[in-house]
Order: structure tokens, then C-alpha cells, then sequence
């Protein structure tokens, strides 16, 4: 939610005094701090706290006047953090004063972290084969963490070692440290800098860890990649992270799936596309081929008069559903027919004879371009003619030996598929 403009909270100009600001805060303050059980609202208050805070300091106010939040960001006290329960039973008075004028009562401190902290995650990038990726496999990963040391035990002393109680903050682990804040003087808890918020100091530290009481380790983990993930997928290993310090838990480790190209296989979502290269007379005739899958060679009925481009769909030939291995994607084949670029004379004769039969024209005559002028009327009179031809020309012919002549040239020998 966008913050509201401080001199409207405070319900004062941008000309008003320090007097009239100051002045404006207390009677508004009187109304919403927490004590007042009629018109109390605390998060008012706090909005309330946080504007006077910048406009009562003339530094900051100049920085708001020109730049808005922004020219405040980060310089005002947390106000939405104050825990406004250790202020019961004091009065108006005594809020204003330990919140504007240095009493603290630990308003605005914050303990240091001296307790079990949660290790680090990490991640791990594991290139994957297109097929395992499809099928899901099993693979052994080693990564590097910090764990205890081993020879300390983790806490950070050679063996034998004592740990002595801090000198500074006499083994709590906190001390109190003095922070100027406008106006005012105001204390806030903070870790102890010289044991680290432990409250012991290591009398002689481990060489192993050189203190720290940590170090990192390989260590192996088994990793089960499921069926049908993408490149991209993350998987969760739980406590395969950093070691916490302090005694803290271990955190994830995340394996960022990479998966490889295949060399025939596109695949899109749960979809796998393959470019399948046909020839002319399977095209024309139709039949069966041999194309492959993600489960091996597979039998594909090609229609007859299939044209380059066309798409036929082998059913839950596909990627698993990450979420349900038991529903699978197609398999779309794109077919392409191959127009042969090397003719022995007898495939030539046939193609020739083909061409004639079909009434097809392979080379322009003489006076083509003149002939392009004869009016309209002329021309659909010749079509007829051509029809005419045309039609007691298949009527004599026999295309249906010649057809089969010209798949018997262009159907591989020995049984074998030709290459692509």
C-alpha cells in the first residue's frame, strides 16, 4: 500500500514551523496512542510517530520536500515493529518520551541472533539426456556443503580447549549499543561483536576450522529424477543444504534440471515433433514405414497423395505428465517428400512416361509467348479440346502398370529402408 503524504497525517502545511508541527503531533498523538481506550488506534499512532520523525528533523524534511519517500527511505525507525504491549500502564506522556526522547524501554532494539539458525540452501545443475528426461531415471550427485567439523565437534576450540564467558557481554551474547536518532539518544540490543552473539570466547581455536566450526564436505545423495520433466524443472532435496550454525537444521538443496537436445526429437511441452522424409512414390501411392520413437521404431500408415507438410499424430507417443506419469503426450511426424536428384535411365524412361500420360508439358515450345495474347474465347475453346483429349487419352492408357513400375524402381532393395 502507497504511503500517505507525512503533512497530511499531521494535518499541517509544508510552511508550518517546527513549533506548529511539534504542536500538531502532541494533540493528534493524544487521540490515537494505544492508552487512549476511546480513540486509540496503534496503527494510526505509528503512522503518526513515523511522520513526525522526518518533519520534526529539518535534514530529513528537506530530503522529503524534494524527493518524496524515496528521499527517506531507509532513515526512519521501523514503527510498524514496536511492540506496543511493553508500554502498558504508562501514560501518554511517558510514550511520547520514551519514544522521542531516549527512554527506549527496548523500542527499536533488536537481539542479536544468538540462537540455532537454519543452514544455506544451495543448488546444484544437472545436465540431463533427452530421454531420461522423458522417462524419468535415477543419477548420483555430489555436492559440497559446509557440516560440522569434525574435530571440534562444531563449536569452533581444539580439542581440550576451554571456552571462557565473554568479557564484554558477560555471556549473554547481546550488548547494548547507543544510536543518536534526530534529537535524541536511543539504545538498541545488538549481537556482541567480540564473541559473535555466542557469549563464549574461544580460548584456543581448531585448526581444522580455524574457529569457524564448520567445514565443507562432499557428500553423495541419490537423486530420483521423475518422468516427464523440462528443461528448467527444479527438484527439492530436503536437508541437502549447509549445516546451520549454532546447532541449526541443514538446508535444501536444489537441482536445476538441464536438458540436452536430441538430434531428431523437438519437444514442446508434452508434444514430440520428428521431420520424417517420405519418397515421391510413397507420397503418391501411400504405404507403411518405419519411423522412430522415444520407445524405439514404430510402424506409420502414410495415406496416398500425401503432399510435403503433412502431420500425422502417433497417439501417447509422448512425454509422461510430470504430475500423472500415467497420461502421455503424441507424437507429431512431419512429413517432407523427397524429390529424387539422381535418376538411372529406366527411372528417367518411367517419370517420362508418367509425365505423358498425365498430359504434364516438361519444356515450353517455340511461339509460347505469343500464344499468351490469343483473346480468352480462344483459349477456353482450346481447353475443351485438351479436356476432350485428355479424357480418351486415360481412357486407351494403362497408368496402373506404369504406377506400379515406378514403385517397384523406387522401393529399396533387400528389404532394406533407404537412408535419409
Amino acid at each position: 500500500m502507497a504511503k500517505r503524504d507525512y503533512y497530511e497525517i499531521l494535518g499541517v502545511s509544508k510552511t508550518a514551523s517546527a513549533d506548529e508541527i511539534k504542536k500538531s503531533f502532541r494533540n493528534r498523538a493524544r487521540q490515537l496512542h494505544p492508552d487512549n481506550k476511546d480513540s486509540g488506534d496503534e496503527v494510526a499512532f505509528k503512522e503518526l510517530a513515523e511522520a513526525y520523525e522526518v518533519l520534526s528533523d529539518a535534514q530529513k524534511k528537506s530530503a522529503y520536500d524534494r524527493y518524496g519517500h524515496e528521499g527517506v527511505k531507509g532513515s526512519t525507525r521501523d514503527f510498524d515493529n514496536v511492540d506496543f504491549s511493553s508500554f502498558q500502564g504508562f501514560g501518554f506522556e511517558d510514550i511520547i518520551d520514551a519514544l522521542f526522547n531516549g527512554g527506549g524501554r527496548g523500542f527499536g532494539s533488536q537481539a542479536g541472533r544468538n540462537g540455532p539458525r537454519q543452514g544455506a540452501h544451495l543448488r546444484y545443475d544437472l545436465d540431463l539426456e533427452f530421454l531420461d528426461a522423458v522417462f524419468g531415471v535415477e543419477k548420483k550427485i555430489t555436492v559440497k556443503r559446509l557440516e560440522d567439523c569434525t574435530s571440534c565437534e562444531g563449536t569452533g576450540a581444539s580439542p581440550g580447549s576451554e571456552l571462557k564467558t565473554c568479557a564484554i557481554c558477560q555471556g549473554q551474547g547481546q550488548v547494548k549499543q547507543m544510536v543518536n536518532m534526530l534529537f535524541m539518544q536511543s539504545y538498541q540490543v545488538i549481537a556482541c561483536p567480540d564473541c559473535q552473539g555466542s557469549g563464549k570466547k574461544i580460548e584456543k581455536p581448531c585448526k581444522d576450522c580455524k574457529g569457524v566450526g564448520q567445514t565443507r564436505k562432499p557428500r553423495e545423495f541419490d537423486l530420483k529424477v521423475p518422468a516427464g520433466v523440462e528443461d528448467g524443472t527444479r527438484l527439492r532435496l530436503t536437508q541437502g543444504g549447509d549445516k546451520g550454525v549454532k546447532g541449526g537444521p541443514y538446508g535444501d538443496l536444489y537441482v536445476v534440471i538441464h536438458v540436452k537436445e536430441h538430434e531428431r526429437f523437438i519437444r514442446e511441452g508434452r508434444t514430440i515433433h520428428l521431420r520424417q522424409p517420405i519418397s515421391f512414390s510413397m507420397a503418391a501411392l501411400g504405404g507403411e514405414l518405419m519411423v522412430p520413437t522415444v520407445e524405439g521404431s514404430k510402424i506409420l500408415t502414410v495415406p496416398g497423395g500425401t503432399q510435403t507438410g503433412a502431420q500425422l499424430t502417433m497417439r501417447d507417443l509422448g512425454v509422461p505428465s510430470l504430475d500423472n506419469p500415467a497420461r502421455r503426450g503424441d507424437q507429431i511426424v512431419h512429413l517432407v517428400v523427397e524429390t529424387p536428384t539422381k535418376l538411372s535411365k529406366e527411372e528417367r524412361k518411367l517419370l517420362e512416361q508418367l509425365a505423358e500420360l498425365r498430359k504434364e508439358k516438361l519444356t515450353v515450345g517455340k511461339g509460347a509467348e505469343a500464344q499468351e495474347t490469343v483473346s480468352a474465347g480462344a483459349n477456353q475453346s482450346k481447353k475443351g479440346k485438351h479436356k476432350q483429349n485428355a479424357n480418351n487419352a486415360q481412357a486407351e492408357a494403362e497408368p496402373e502398370s506404369i504406377l506400379d513400375k515406378i514403385v517397384d524402381v523406387f522401393r529399396p532393395k533387400n528389404g532394406e529402408e533407404k537412408e535419409d
